[in-house]
């Protein structure tokens, strides 16, 4: 019964803890505001607020987060202030700090670290797999890290050294080291055996693995055909033997997409030896993705780095310079392309009014072309070959639709200004502006690839820079041509 209630508070809307979470941190804050406005000798009201605070709300708040799951607090302290959030930190149990800081974004875990001792990270580090400490390796001190890996095993050392020796975004950062393993000449009795040794089996156990004498990989053996089968039976009779296998130096992208398209739950990893040096599983896999998604998202407004929103106003401001640095320079850019017609404009003020429709439309349809882009070359769609293709595809969409809507925006021109010239300056500027923003909305997430680059990287301050510079030099360049 113990077990099931547990579940249901892990199942409850993480947003109703957040809020009760909320609840008791704001009746702690006023207890204590109380209590340090009482008119009492100085000892009296520490005693005070020690009765009030840690008897009453701080209790009430520690046990609820002791049911809750580490990936639940690590949601509460992301979307708590500074002051709440640490204060929230140091009522968690230790033995979870591990856990928790595994599961909470980086910019969170720096401000968590930030508070800890060395002998407090060196505990939290040791409650956790190898691969979770290199993934925690880089926000860690060095001085912990050796900490570290004196407390770990031979075993277990050579495993931390293998997982931090790979990039970041390769499979071998993705892979852990808690697999089964079994020879192909024993029989599934044996192997019944050998995993009823186990106190519980790794997660997302939906197979073992097969492998010779000298850990060379020969299949895998799925959980269910262990079931089924008499016991009798020798693994190497029902093993199965084309499956995915993974290459620790191959791209995290590659083993998303594997497991994507094939609904896998775990894959092994095998090295240029034909030895199984690890495995993926699929939850490590759907945190890759959404990591991925998360850093899209920040690249295409040109963040350098994932941000704590609660963190202070000057370290959020540098984050974002680079890219408004751009910006700036490259709108300057786009006003001296202003000045150098404001004899047209000054002749004609419906100019003024209509550059930015000219602009604001060419670079919509370029950032629809980029995102469409971005996702091709992320799943891998968009190759050499049919690069050319799909360029000429979306100058004829950005054609067509600068010819519909360049079209309708003339006529709008027309019946503002009654200038039939205007009209068709109008549309022929939509029309070029379009395919502009075509061919850049292609051209930059390929060559960004090419030069080796997130293709995401600052992708819409470009395509902006160049659609407003390009709208209103062809738009002012056509209407000094054909208006003045």
């Amino acid at each position: 019964m113990a077990n099931i209630n547990k579940e249901n508070h892990y199942t409850e809307n993480v947003q109703d803890h957040l809020k009760q979470v909320e609840s008791l941190l704001h009746k702690h804050a006023l207890v204590e505001d109380v209590a340090h406005k009482q008119e009492l000798p100085r000892e009296d009201r520490h005693t005070l607020v020690d009765t009030l605070l840690h008897k009453q709300h701080l209790a009430e708040l520690h046990s609820k987060l002791d049911s809750l799951h580490p990936a639940d607090i690590a949601y509460i302290l992301e979307a708590l202030p500074i002051e709440q959030r640490l204060l929230v930190w140091d009522l968690v149990k230790s033995e979870r700090d591990g856990e928790i800081l595994i599961e909470v974004s980086d910019a969170v875990r720096e401000s968590l670290i930030a508070t800890m001792s060395r002998d407090e990270l060196r505990e939290a580090a040791e409650q956790l797999d190898t691969d979770e400490i290199a993934d925690l390796a880089p926000d860690l001190p060095q001085n912990v890290m050796r900490d570290v890996f004196k407390s770990l095993s031979i075993e277990e050392r050579e495993q931390l050294r293998a997982a931090m020796s790979y990039s970041e975004n390769s499979v071998g950062a993705l892979m852990d080291f808690g697999m089964i393993q079994v020879r192909e000449d024993v029989t599934l009795e044996a192997v019944s055996r050998y995993l009823r040794r186990f106190d519980e089996l790794p997660d997302h156990t939906d197979q073992v693995f097969v492998v010779d004498r000298d850990d060379h990989f020969k299949g895998v053996l799925p959980i269910n055909l262990i079931v089924v089968n008499e016991p009798e039976v020798i693994v190497g009779s029902l093993m199965l033997t084309d499956t995915i296998q993974l290459h620790p130096e191959e791209k995290a992208e590659q083993a998303a997409q594997a497991f994507e398209r094939y609904d896998l739950v775990s894959a092994p990893v095998i090295d240029e030896d034909g030895k199984l040096v690890g495995r993926v599983t699929v939850n490590v896999v759907l945190d890759f993705i959404r990591d991925e998604s998360e850093s899209d998202v920040l690249n295409l407004a040109g963040l350098r780095e994932e941000e704590d929103i609660f963190a202070s106003v000057w370290k959020s401001a540098q984050n974002r310079w680079a890219w408004l640095a751009l910006n700036l320079c490259t709108a300057f850019f786009a006003s001296r392309v202003i000045g150098n017609f404001e004899g047209t404009i000054e002749k004609f003020v419906a100019l003024a009014t209509l550059m930015p429709i000219v602009a604001g439309i060419a670079g919509n349809s370029a950032n629809q072309t980029t995102t469409i882009a971005i996702r091709s070359l992320a799943l891998g769609q968009i190759t050499q070959d049919n690069a050319r293709r799909l360029m000429l595809k979306e100058l004829a969409i950005g054609g067509f639709n600068g010819m519909l809507w360049g079209g309708i925006a003339g006529l709008f021109a027309y019946f503002l200004y009654h200038s039939v010239a205007l009209g068709i300056v109008m549309t022929s500027a939509m029309l070029l502006n379009l395919l502009v923003g075509a061919t850049v909305g292609m051209a930059i997430p390929l060559v960004m690839q090419k030069l080796g680059r997130d293709p995401a990287i600052g992708s819409s301050v470009m395509i902006t820079a160049i659609t407003d510079s390009g709208g209103f030099f062809i738009f002012l360049g056509l209407a000094t041509i054909f208006l003045v």
